[in-house]
């Protein structure tokens, strides 16, 4: 295994992926990300970004070139073409990473489990997915444990519903609020009363990258779950959107119930609310994730408060007054 600190970002112009790139070039190591569409390799911001695509092994393979780490944190945009796509290129992933020695790290989701294993899960639980999104999950993990027998270390950090400044595809972003708007109206996804669980960008890059720190004492596939913050009653996201909007000045948003009926008449049209469908029963559910074994290497889990974390993410997200 390589001990450089020599990392490339699949996905670091994405939400997860441009954070964690961004946490590890402030820990000094030297970072790459793929780009398609580059006319030529350039740096920014102490990134070097290389024309290339995840789809094209070759491509991969030469930038990974030298590198110990491998963040994979690509997805097709908009969950569109999910089932050609996500397969193909973690095997481009795990290719470069067998021949450079490298780890890889995944960001994870709860979509691996269906409802045998709610409310409570942990990383050693049965994976029964009910989604075909969930069951792409399962086969993801399935080829990097596979893999880890064959040489590649591989970390999967587990997590709820990401927000933050960069989120990309998300709930909070795409059920909650508008980016690029005055928030004056919160939707509420879940049943009142219903806890859902929710993941601060940055504080899942933070752990990434203290787990990357310890990588050699972990076990060859090494699965964390993050606690993130739990909304216990549905309403806790919502109301800290209130308190930050009023705090900087604009009048407290009401709140209303999300337009399922909406998503049901849209989603044989639209691709992201067909995910966002399939994804419903998440929110019907309380389903929430045991840090135990993070904590019993960390320490403690990266946490940055929740109101703190809601300002950073609609700052980011062009939703507040300046």
């Amino acid at each position: 295994m390589q001990t450089n600190k020599t990392a490339l970002v699949l996905g670091a112009t994405g939400g997860i992926g441009g954070e964690v790139a961004r946490q590890l070039r402030d820990e000094g190591w030297e970072v790459r990300g793929l780009k398609r569409g580059l006319q030529a390799t350039t740096v920014r911001e102490g990134i070097t970004w290389i024309a290339g695509d995840a789809m094209n092994r070759e491509e991969v393979m030469a930038a990974a070139q030298g590198c110990s780490v491998i963040v994979h944190a690509v997805n097709p945009p908009g969950y569109r073409h999910w089932a050609d796509l996500v397969l193909p290129m973690l095997e481009n992933t795990i290719a470069a990473a067998t021949v450079q020695g490298a780890t890889v790290v995944l960001p994870g989701t709860v979509y691996n489990y269906g409802p045998d294993a709610f409310p409570e899960l942990r990383e050693d639980l049965p994976q029964h997915p009910q989604t075909r999104k969930g069951a792409i999950r399962v086969e993801l993990e399935r080829r990097l444990r596979s893999a880890s027998t064959q040489g590649v270390r591989a970390i999967v950090v587990r997590a709820g519903d990401f927000f933050g400044p960069r989120p990309g595809n998300s709930w909070f972003s795409q059920g909650l609020v508008k980016p690029g708007r005055a928030v004056t109206a919160v939707n509420l996804p879940g049943r009142a009363g219903i806890g859902h669980q929710w993941s601060y960008l940055p504080d899942v890059a933070r752990t990434m990258v203290e787990l990357l720190a310890r990588r050699e004492s972990l076990e060859p596939f090494a699965v964390f779950h993050m606690a993130g913050h739990w909304d216990a009653d549905g309403r806790q996201m919502a109301e800290a959107i209130r308190r930050v909007v009023a705090r900087r000045g604009g009048s407290a948003p009401k709140l209303r119930a999300f337009p399922w009926w909406l998503v049901g008449l849209a989603s044989p049209f639209v691709a992201t609310f067909r995910e966002l469908r399939e994804m419903r029963y998440l929110w019907q559910e309380p389903v929430r994730m045991s840090n135990g074994k993070l904590k019993s290497v960390l320490g403690d889990e990266p946490h940055t408060p929740l109101d703190q974390a809601v300002e950073s993410a609609l700052d980011g997200m062009g939703c507040l007054a300046p």
